[in-house]
């Protein structure tokens, strides 16, 4: 009787092996904490678990696997296998997707980022960039236009921006430095402290990053039309656990991609919604740009900064000139739909 119950137990805890060893789980690199820009992350991982009745799981850690610079190097060496990180924080890791960072490309709404982004993660050639890292494009976590708040006296025309120094990242940086500004980039997690200890005047962030790392509560003013630009932040997957998927796994990742974004877009408009009551009830004054300033900008930093990218792509032989015209003629239809 004795062996037959050991052999019973034997049984059942080799059922209950396979079957854990059946489950899949990934380890999911974001940083910060939970906030509007991880919304689709969690909402996919939500999804995957539903579809695969709990055999796929994303485990989702906010900063505890990498540093938020070194999120492409860990997928590249399977570290974790998914990871969200942005262009502007290492363009020579993945130039091609700069291209969503132009500063003035036109893009105006949170579904027009939506549909440049995925036009250009679709490319061959953005494809093979980042296949350099052993990352497949996944999803864009997409942000509204940047802007900017500052403390003291408002920099509201662009005379006043001279010598400013301005947390910013990747074509929005370049686009201050055009006229006069100093860009520094250092990370999201490090611009509360540096407005803090005067390292920046002013931080450049879309609205829930000023929400989320707490500098909108050392604002004394918001610019509300700058509008210079915005980074571009992809989720990314380690190639070999994804080609590792089943077919059903792979399936209720691809297929759910889709519906994370539109629960991203639906919370970051509520957000949205709210921008107005909190720079009230912070004290915050909102700052508009004139169109003779506005205008002055756009000239001195979208041709030049576009013209010279578009030179610095061809002479590391990527299609520059293409990626953009793909972003100019996705807007259209786009807009057209």
């Amino acid at each position: 009787m004795n062996k037959m119950l050991t052999a019973a137990a034997v049984a059942a805890l080799s059922v209950a092996f396979v079957t854990e060893a059946a489950a899949t789980e990934w380890n999911v690199s974001v940083w910060g904490k939970r906030r509007a820009f991880t919304e689709h992350v969690e909402k996919l991982g939500e999804l995957i678990s539903a579809k695969t009745n709990g055999e796929f799981t994303l485990n989702i850690s906010y900063g505890g696997l990498s540093k938020n610079k070194e999120n492409l190097d860990g997928i590249s060496i399977g570290a974790f296998e998914m990871a969200q990180f942005c262009a502007g924080y290492h363009r020579d890791k993945n130039p091609t997707i700069t291209v969503l960072e132009l500063p003035f490309i036109g893009v105006n709404t949170l579904d027009e980022e939506v549909a440049v982004s995925h036009a250009v993660y679709g490319h061959p050639a953005v494809q093979a960039d980042l296949a350099r890292w052993n990352a497949k494009l996944l999803m864009t976590s997409p942000m509204p236009q940047y802007n900017i708040v500052g403390t003291g006296d408002p920099r509201d025309t662009l005379a006043k921006m001279d010598g400013m120094r301005v947390r910013a990242t990747g074509g929005v940086g370049k686009a201050f430095a055009a006229v006069g500004a100093v860009p520094t980039s250092v990370t999201a997690t490090e611009a509360y402290n540096a407005m803090e200890s005067g390292v920046v005047d002013t931080v450049a962030f879309a609205q829930h990053a000023h929400l989320a790392y707490g500098t909108i509560n050392r604002a004394d003013w918001w610019t509300s039309n700058l509008n210079p630009g915005t980074v571009n932040c992809p989720v990314v997957v380690n190639i070999d656990a994804y080609d590792a998927l089943s077919d059903s796994e792979r399936a209720a990742l691809d297929g759910s991609v889709d519906e994370a974004i539109a629960h991203y877009l639906a919370n970051y408009g509520a957000l949205l919604d709210k921008w107005e009551g909190i720079l009230v009830e912070k004290g915050v004054t909102k700052v508009e740009f004139s169109e003779t300033d506005l205008a002055d900008f756009r000239k001195a930093a979208a041709d030049p900064i576009r013209e010279k990218w578009i030179a610095d792509m061809a002479a590391q032989g990527l299609p520059g000139q293409e990626l953009y015209d793909l972003v100019m003629s996705t807007l259209k239809a786009t807009r057209g739909n």
